[in-house]
Parts: structure tokens; sequence; C-alpha cells
């Protein structure tokens, strides 16, 4: 904590000396037009990512943005429609600068990338890194946030019903992918199956997703990646703007509505959201109503913070709370219907429930309570060319879960997490061309056991990690390489309790260890080094090494007790080494006018990496405990193998093909066949989409368009069977449509209108990386396990308002 109260002081304090030394005042002018007929537009968004700043054209397609600092930075210009400019301006020697912009075709669009240190273009972005825009997620439907972005090149979701989703980056989920909101880590217990990402998806202006160890930034936990969800960029000074968005959809009743308000006046800016979502049980054609999978979801976010010449210093506060069902899949043996918790003459039993039980907004038993608390300070001061940029965070995640029908408000399990971040990164000028950015980042947190079943010992962990990160640019060549190096310290707390499962001290007559005391110390280092080259003006190529590092979750190393959402009994090992690991990827791409595609492939090297098995008696049956089948986590060294392609075909002006394929291949060393595969890796995955614009640049409708598209999961048979930890999922292909158009007058929004069809044919399935495909079976079909989402319809409306 010492370490921790130090980088506060030592934060602001900066702070304080360079907040009222402001880096020169400028100002950027200038006017956008149109390249086929040369009129101006309007609405055109001119932002500088690094100052957080940024002008709207008004309707002579001018702009002119004020009291900004003399330094070289990135500008990026963007309007719907149109291809995305980004460009590095020298605000010291440049005042005007005009824009044309084209239309969009086939060829890809430039964007900022901000996941990894400072602001960088994506293709001169070593590591493969995708990008999901505001527009992609608004033309979408989904239950939440990991669900939105599921379908990208190389991204799954591990799911527990349509309310918890776990993100899967190129096979490798959990603690193994970092996600970043507000500018720190999500920390939320993730180590659970069936805990979630308490982000509300209203909230999130664009996804970037980084495929490879992000360790070198983020430190443990990010050997598979890291999804960066961006927050909606600041509003040009002298703008006020307040929109309401509302959904509907139609297999589970899904209904959510968000109000927001956001403004900048003089530099000072706020941004305030308010979203409520709530779904009843979800249905398909095998299962009918799957009973207890609705959730209520309800978030609160708000941004306050200045903005001037010197940079500048925004604070974020979150209240997130959700609460969803566990879907147990007990079935009545003669009907195969599902069952639900009851009291008869004063007693616990069970009843089938109905589809009136099914169609309720009311939580069902049992289920889950889940707040996320969060506050972030974030700053960037400018000091000479350089900028220092300090994030500090504090997050609460409580977790409860409620079991007994017969004391329904009493909870079993509670987890109370505390959690503290820290992020001090300077970015020195730039010297001889190179461009260096420095800085420690890490967390301290305190978990606390505050229900009367215990899974996991209460705990305390600290990090701290150190990096440097260097890139230069040699004309049509970039160079970017770094290291850093962490060191992660674990403590778990003992727990005796009696025979009547009640905490008492050690020396208590009765008492029984439940956890042991623990300590463990884990240093890493990670690193990366990479470079992008532009063959030509349209073909590029990337190629990047890297390490990654994760220490052993608390999860991992102590649990020792039954899991209601995972219906088994789970023990740790406190002897589990850090994985470690070597990534090579290679990326090509080309963009032309008329056709645009990319192919990257990887090779993923892991030491030590860990998984779950189920443990056998000595008969060979399943080992029970306390009546519940028994896991244990092992480890071992693993291979992983695969890529991403993906083609946008652009053969007539506003039709659109395109085409994405994702495949992964991992293979334990040295195992017989039952265990010779990761367990949870994701089929080889197809994604094709047939999209035409039917009307641009209307005066009522515009960027009105229709798509078609399908989604093909391949046979997943490579599988951990082992134990009858996994089983084979057969293929299977989704039919989606979706159709959309924004309604303008005088070349403004007045309203966006999105509707959607999933899996049209109503098809029965089940994706590999569903948890409920293991539930029991239903003995009157003889299907096992419990079946996805069924044909789902959707309908969208976003109302804006600007003043």
């Amino acid at each position: 904590m010492k370490t921790i109260y130090i980088i506060i002081l030592f934060v602001f304090s900066v702070g304080t000396i360079f907040a009222n030394s402001p880096a020169g005042s400028k100002s950027l002018s200038g006017k956008v037009t149109d390249k086929i007929d040369g009129n101006a537009l309007i609405g055109v968004n001119l932002y500088f990512p690094e100052l957080k700043t940024g002008a709207i054209t008004d309707e002579q397609g001018n702009y002119k943005i004020t009291g900004l600092p003399a330094i070289k930075t990135i500008l990026q210009v963007s309007y719907l429609g149109h291809q995305t400019i980004v460009q590095t301006v020298d605000l010291k020697t440049t005042e005007t600068l005009d824009f044309i912009l084209k239309e969009s075709n086939a060829t890809m669009n430039e964007v900022v990338i901000t996941a990894l240190t400072g602001n960088s273009l994506k293709k001169q972005t070593p590591s493969p890194v995708s990008y999901v825009s505001q527009r992609e997620l608004k033309q979408q439907s989904s239950t939440n946030i990991i669900d939105a972005v599921a379908k990208q090149p190389g991204v799954s979701q591990i799911t527990t019903g349509s309310s918890i989703s776990k993100p899967v980056i190129r096979g490798l989920g959990y603690n193994r992918v970092v996600v970043v909101n507000d500018g720190i880590r999500q920390e939320g217990q993730q180590w659970g199956d069936e805990h979630g990402i308490e982000i509300d998806a209203q909230s999130v202006y664009a996804v970037e997703i980084l495929k490879d160890p992000g360790s070198l930034i983020y430190g443990s936990d990010a050997m598979a990646g890291v999804l960066n969800f961006i927050s909606e960029p600041i509003l040009p000074p002298g703008s006020i703007k307040a929109n309401v968005a509302t959904e509907y959809q139609t297999n589970n009743g899904l209904f959510n509505y968000s109000l927001n308000t956001a403004g900048n006046q003089n530099g000072f800016v706020w941004n305030w959201r308010y979203s409520d979502k709530m779904a009843h049980s979800y249905k398909n054609k095998y299962d009918g109503y799957v009973y207890n999978s609705g959730f209520m979801e309800k978030a609160v976010s708000g941004l306050l913070g200045i903005n001037r010449n010197w940079g500048y210093s925004h604070l974020t506060l979150d209240y997130y709370h959700l609460t969803p069902g566990i879907i147990e899949g007990d079935r009545d043996e003669e009907t195969g219907k599902f069952l639900k918790p009851v009291i008869v003459d004063g007693e616990e039993g069970e009843a089938i429930a109905t589809d009136k039980d099914s169609k309720s907004y009311s939580h069902q038993m049992p289920y889950q309570q889940i707040y996320h608390y969060k506050a972030v300070s974030n700053s960037n001061i400018i000091i000479g060319k350089g900028s220092l940029r300090t994030i500090i965070g504090y997050q609460q995640n409580r977790r409860q879960e409620f079991e007994e029908i017969a004391s329904p408000d009493d909870y079993g399990l509670y987890f109370q997490l505390h959690t503290i971040n820290y992020d001090v990164r300077y970015s020195l000028p730039y010297i001889n061309g190179y461009k260096i950015v420095t800085g420690v980042n890490g967390m301290y947190q305190k978990s606390l056991n505050k229900g009367t079943e215990f899974l996991i010992p209460e705990y305390n962990l600290f990090d701290l990690g150190a990096f440097v990160l260097v890139s230069r640019n040699f004309n049509r060549l970039d160079v970017s390489g770094g290291i850093r190096l962490d060191r992660r310290n674990t403590h778990g707390e003992p727990l005796y309790l009696n025979e009547d499962e009640e905490v008492v001290d050690q020396n208590e007559a009765g008492a029984e260890e439940k956890f042991t005391n623990f300590s463990r110390h884990f240093f890493g280092i990670s690193g990366s080094l990479g470079l992008a080259y532009q063959l030509t003006d349209s073909w590029y190529t990337k190629l990047n090494l890297s390490r990654g590092f994760r220490a052993p979750n608390i999860s991992e190393l102590a649990s020792n007790g039954v899991h209601e959402g995972t219906v088994r009994y789970e023990k740790g090992n406190t002897e589990l080494k850090a994985e470690n690991s070597w990534q090579i990827d290679w990326e090509v791409g080309y963009s032309s006018p008329w056709v645009s595609g990319e192919l990257s492939l990887f090779a993923n090297r892991i030491n030590n990496y860990i998984f779950s098995h189920k443990l056998l008696g000595d008969n060979g049956d399943d080992l029970l405990t306390e009546g519940y089948r028994t896991y244990q986590f092992v480890s071992g060294d693993a291979r992983i193998l695969g890529g991403e392609a993906s083609i946008d075909i652009h053969p007539v002006e506003r039709l659109h093909f395109q085409n994405t394929f994702s495949y992964v291949n991992s293979v334990q060393s040295d195992q017989p066949d039952s265990s010779k595969y990761l367990p949870f890796t994701p089929a080889p995955k197809w994604i094709s989409d047939l999209r035409y614009d039917l009307i641009r640049h209307g005066k009522i409708l515009n960027n009105t368009y229709i798509s078609l598209g399908i989604e093909h999961n391949m046979r997943q048979d490579h599988v951990y069977s082992a134990f009858g930890t996994e089983t084979v999922t057969p293929s299977y292909t989704l039919l989606n449509a979706s159709f959309g158009t924004d309604f303008v007058h005088k070349g403004h929004t007045l309203a966006s209108l999105y509707f959607t069809a999933n899996n049209l044919t109503n098809k029965a399935y089940q994706n590999h990386l569903s948890r409920l495909k293991y539930t029991d079976e239903n003995l009157v079909t003889g299907r096992p396990g419990i079946f996805n989402m069924g044909r789902n319809f959707g309908i969208k409306l976003i109302v804006p308002l600007s003043f």
C-alpha cells in the first residue's frame, strides 16, 4: 500500500506543477468537402485522440479548433459513408488544413489505435488489431457487450445463457484476456465460469481488439490479448447534446433503453448516461423456454472534467447492477420439461416450470446479484513536447448467489473484491525520430468472503510492472518493440469451519481447515518486437514476436468448494507455476477501391498452461465430493496455431460482399488423444455478409442499407474428452438479416432505426463454448444439455438531440 500512496502523491504533485503551465495556445481551422461534387460536408467529426478535443463542421463545412498545444499529434477526420482520414499535424507550424473526403468502398479505413501506449495508426502497429466502430455496434442486436463483438475474426465467447458472456481470443479466455474500460483493466472476479463483464454496452463507443500477448502494456493476464472498450469522444467546445436509445428483441422479450447527455462549455466537459435492460427466459425449438435464463441490468455512468491547452483531467464514475438467473437445467423425467424449486407443505420441493414462469421479468430461484462500482481519475499533461499520463482507479465488485427457495433473500456465496489500479506513463519528445514511452502500472486487490459458503479464500494481491516501448518510422517501414518486468504477490488467508460449516478459530474443538495459509510470489518478463511495412500503396505486411506472462489466479491456486454456477466441486493447486508464452504473428493485407482483404497467421507456445480437469475415483467413476463431480487445476505445455482471413469484395457501387474465417488448433504436449486438445477451443467459424446501400446522401433517408448473412460454425471434434470433460459439437449454420436507415433534415440526423433478424430458420444448435451444453440430458428426447437461442427479431431506435 505504501507504494501506491507514493505513486498517487507523485501524480498529484506533478499535476499541480504543470496544470498551470500551458504548452502554447494554438488553433486549427479549415473546410471539409466531398470529392465527387465538391459540396461542403456538414457534421464531419475532427478529433485529436491524444488531446481528447475536436470540432464538427458547420453548414458551410467549416471547422475551428482552439486552445491547442504547440505539439505534433494525430488528427482523425471521420464522416459516415466516407473514408476516414488520419493525419499527423504539427500544430506549432500549421494553422489551416482543408480535407477532401472520398465515399467508402472496399478500401480499408485507417483508424487510431489506443490499446497500446500512445496513439498510433493501425497500419503502423505490428500487433494484430481489429477495430469495431460505433456504427457496427449500433447495427446489430446483442444481449451484452461481449456478445456484440463475438463475431469479429478470432473472437469468441464462453456463455451461460444470454446474460453472461466471457471473451475468448484465439482460443484463450478467462484470466488470459484483459478487458479495459475507462482506461483501466476491469476487475470483477473473471476467474469464474459464470462471471461476466460488468460493462454497460450502451456506454461503449468503439472496441479495439488486440490479438496477441498484451503483457507488455497490461502485465499479467493479457496473454491472449486485450479488449479495449472506448468511451464516447469529448464533444467540441460550445456544444451540448443528448440522445435516447431504445431496443426490443422478440425471443426473450428483451427491452432496453438508455438516456445520455454530454457537453463541453469553455473546456468544462461532462457525459452522463443511464441504462436499463430486462429480459425473460429465452427459447429454442428443442427446449422451449429455458427456465431461469432471464436477467435484469441497470447502469449509471458519468464523466466530469476539464480540457485545456496543457492537456486534460477527467473523473469517471460507474455503477453497474446485474441480476441473472442461475440455469441448473433440472428436468422432469416423464415430460422432459424444466423444474423449478418450490415449497410444498413447508418443505423444499420441485415442480414443472410453466411458460408463465419463464415469461416473467422477475428473478427466479436460484439467482445472482452483481454490483460493480468504479471511480477513475485520468489525466494527460503536456510537458514540453512530451506528455505525462496518469490513471488512478478504484473498483469494488460484489457478487452474491441466492440458492435456497426457503430463504430467498439469504445469500450463500458473497464475494467482495476491492481493487486499486494505478498507471503512470511518460511519452518522451521524439529523439532522432524515435518515440519512447516508459511507465509503471499495476494493482492492489483485497477479496473478502461475506457469505456462509466458501469457494475461494480471502486474499490480498499486489503487483507492479515497469515497461519501456520504443518505435520509429522509416518511411514505409515502422518498427516497434519493448520490454516489461512484473512482480506479483498473492497471499491467501486460512479458514477453519466446524461441523455446522460455521467459521471458527483454528484452536477450537472440531475445527477443520477449509483453506490453508499460503503466499506465492511470481516474477515475469514480457516483451515484443515487430515491424509493419507498406510494400506498395495497396499492399502491406506485418511481423511481430511477443512474450506473454500470467500468474495463476486465486481460483486456480486455492479454490476448495462447491461452485453452484458450474454445478461442480473445484479444487485448486498452490504449487502451480506462472504461465509464459512466445507468440509469432504474420499478417499481409491488400486494399483497393474494389476489393480489400487480410490474412493473419499466428503460432503460440505456452509453458505451464493451467486448466481444470475432472477427477475419477478408484473404481473409474466420477469422483464425487459432497455429491458433486470434482475438478482440479493442473498444468502442462501447450501449442496453439491458427489465424483469420477476411475479404470485402465491392464489385459494383454500393454493394459489399464481406467474408471472414477464423481457425484455432490448440494442443497439449505429450498427451494421449483423449487429453491432447485444450478445453474450450472454438470451432472454425466462417461469416459471410452481403450488403447493399440503398440510399446515400438522401434528403429524408440517409445511409439506408439492407444485408443478408450466414454464420457457419464447423464441427468441433478436437475436444478434451478425457474424464468426459468435453464432447464433440456438430456443425450448424445460422441465417441472419438486417436493415437500417437514418432520418435526416437539412443534413442533420433526426433519428436512426435498425431492424435485425437472427437465426431466421430457427435452427436448434449448441455452440461449442456454451456451458449449458453440459447440463443434464433430457431423458424424453435423449438430447444432452440445453440449446442456444432460437429465432430472434430486434428493433432499435436512436434519437439524437443537439444544442
